[in-house]
């Protein structure tokens, strides 16, 4: 494998993973009621159109899109985070009806596993300290 010199010219700021919806207000439930994320802001090309929209949380940033061509559904999304435990008591006191999510310890640390109403999957992770 060849090594690739830094160019410190190049930096990377943010990454917003695309998961494609089919149901604004499930999605809407899911991500803010449910996972507690903001809305950010929404976008439609006019009226009668999918529409794409961004939730953000502690630094994490998404983007969930209707359009067809912008994601497959049924992806997974690998978050590293702290507080993971916060985070499951946080979600288990909302007693929501789809999701109960609970923590897995694992060789590599502490996962917490959500799964959306269009099968698009976060694995949140909190690493074991070294």
């Amino acid at each position: 494998m060849q090594s690739v010199t830094p160019n410190p010219a190049i930096s990377f700021k943010q990454t917003a993973p695309v998961l494609r919806i089919f149901d604004t207000r499930k999605a809407k439930e899911f991500y803010l009621d449910f996972l507690g994320f903001n809305l950010d802001w929404e976008h439609r090309f006019g009226d009668n159109f999918p529409l794409y929209f961004q939730v953000s949380r502690a630094g994490l940033v998404l983007h969930l899109s209707e359009h067809h061509g912008d994601a497959s559904p049924g992806g997974t999304v690998f978050v590293t985070m702290g507080g993971i435990a916060a985070y499951q008591q946080e979600l288990a006191a909302k007693d929501y009806t789809y999701m109960k999510p609970g923590l897995e310890p694992l060789d590599w640390g502490q996962q917490m596993t959500v799964t959306d109403p269009f099968s698009n999957r976060i694995r949140f992770c909190e690493p074991n300290e070294e």
